[in-house]
């Protein structure tokens, strides 16, 4: 019995080497491969398994099973993601070339201006946000033509007629005529207004005939001047009534609010901030409750409370916000005088964009030097990796030139190491190729074990198999 059961130990143990013989081949391949191509783990690189090597038999592979997605070297290389770290020198390499401190302080200070430049776009970003107005000039010409009388045909004449046109053009003072650009498209006279009225006079032109109105809408194009022709050989008294299209748009404070504040017509942000600031001035918010508002003798007329809380504030606004007034201009049309035409100048404040938010727009926007930068990093990138694989070589080689028998030892065990990390195997191959690994004392209680496993497996098996022919038969 003693004879039998050490007969069946044996069995196992040759079988075990047997199906262990690839892997032990596989590991002297590389070894004699590593110490070829005198490349180290530190280098980074892992020798390749030779061509044509046996699979293992099936059902001993140690290996667990493969990723379902390979990627090639070149696709993890695109796909890594560059960190300022990689651009940093090694110590050692700092160390033997006291001239790279110079590239170190270049680094630093790139650090410091990227941070600033994007603490400086963001601030930008922040002041986009808020509309940027400059007051200009809009002066505006209304002129009139008359048009007498003249002979058609023998014993007729044509009616007497005017022409009245409003026309205008922004003046440009010296600080913008610099930073205009000369093939910049100017705006439309129309794009200031958001309508305009011509009053003319009811009695020579009744109830129905004496208005002439534009008013912008959605589909509106944008034109130079507005003009209106009409039949008469008398003086004409004519009222034009402009309209500003305010961006954003603007109000006008009832009269006694807007005494309060100091202001007349003004946007919805800038009338609140003016409220706040007076009630911080003035000490009106309520020191135990701080939500709510103590009126004083001013705001209790306007508002018509002695208390309101801050999130009333809009709603008690809304009725005392108006639309502004427009601009009213009165002019004659005259038909007497020796010259035909005669033109009249007035000059209004308008707000247009500032010329420094489309610079600011612009350097935000701007792309064009990424491209150059982004080339840039990438070579640095790549010589720093370039340095450190040079450095990584010349360890390399000093260490063999130092003591190569030591150096060649050390390397087979890395080799190895190496090999059994990216082959995945469990155990310890180097152990298991001799036979006396198996004489040890875990041997016996590893056979049983994997009998009686297979033991339960057919058992379970000829359950199920049971089960089934009773079902069947009832």
């Amino acid at each position: 019995m003693l004879q039998a059961s050490r007969e069946n130990d044996l069995f196992w143990a040759c079988l075990s080497v047997i199906h262990r013989l690839p892997y032990i081949c596989l590991i002297t391949q590389f070894s004699v491969a590593g110490n070829t191509t005198g490349k180290s783990k530190e280098s980074g690189s892992m020798p390749r398994a030779g061509a044509g090597m046996p699979p293992p038999p099936p059902g001993m592979d140690r290996k667990r099973p493969a990723a379902q997605e390979v990627r090639t070297p070149q696709q993890m290389k695109s796909k890594r993601k560059k960190k300022i770290a990689d651009k940093i020198l090694p110590q050692r390499v700092r160390d033997l070339v006291p001239e790279s401190q110079a590239y170190m302080d270049l680094l630093a200070f790139e650090r410091k201006l990227d941070a600033t430049i994007m603490r400086k776009r963001l601030d930008i970003q922040e002041v986009l946000k808020r509309p940027m107005k400059q007051k200009r000039k809009l002066r505006i010409f209304i002129s009139n033509t008359f048009f007498p009388p003249k002979e058609v045909e023998e014993g007729e004449e044509s009616v007497p007629s005017w022409e009245l046109r409003v026309e205008g053009r922004l003046l440009e003072d010296a600080a913008s005529a610099k930073l205009s650009d000369s093939n910049k498209i100017k705006r439309k006279f129309s794009s200031f207004f958001k309508s305009l009225v011509i009053e003319l006079d009811k009695e020579l032109y009744g109830l129905d005939n004496h208005l002439v109105e534009w008013h912008r809408t959605p589909s509106t194009q944008e034109t130079d001047g507005f003009q209106v022709k009409r039949p008469g050989d008398q003086n004409v008294k004519c009222k034009v009534l402009l309209m500003l299209d305010y961006q954003p748009m603007q109000f006008k404070l009832e009269h006694r609010l807007a005494r309060l504040l100091g202001i007349h017509t003004q946007t919805r942000p800038f009338i609140v901030n003016a409220l706040w600031q007076y009630i911080k001035t003035h000490k009106l918010q309520d020191s135990s409750e701080r939500e709510y508002i103590n009126c004083d003798k001013y705001f209790e007329q306007i508002f018509e409370c002695k208390r309101l809380k801050f999130s009333d504030i809009p709603s008690k606004l809304q009725p005392l916000l108006m639309p502004p007034d427009p601009i009213i201009i009165h002019h004659v049309v005259t038909v007497e005088g020796p010259d035909a035409k005669k033109t009249a100048c007035y000059d209004i404040d308008v707000d247009i964009d500032d010329t420094l938010k489309q610079q600011m727009n612009s350097f935000v926007m701007s792309t064009q030097n990424h491209t150059e930068i982004s080339n840039l990093d990438s070579k640095i990138h790549e010589t720093v990796e370039n340095i450190n694989m040079l450095k990584t070589q010349r360890e390399f080689f000093l260490g063999f030139a130092k003591d190569p028998q030591e150096f060649i030892s050390n390397f087979l065990i890395s080799q190895t190491r190496d090999l059994k990390t990216m082959t995945d195997v469990v155990g310890n191959p180097e152990e298991e190729r001799r036979a006396d690994y198996f004489y040890e004392s875990w041997t016996n209680e590893g056979v049983n074990r994997y009998i009686y496993s297979l033991v339960q497996q057919r058992r379970q098996q000829l359950e199920q198999a049971l089960m089934m022919r009773n079902n069947g038969s009832m």
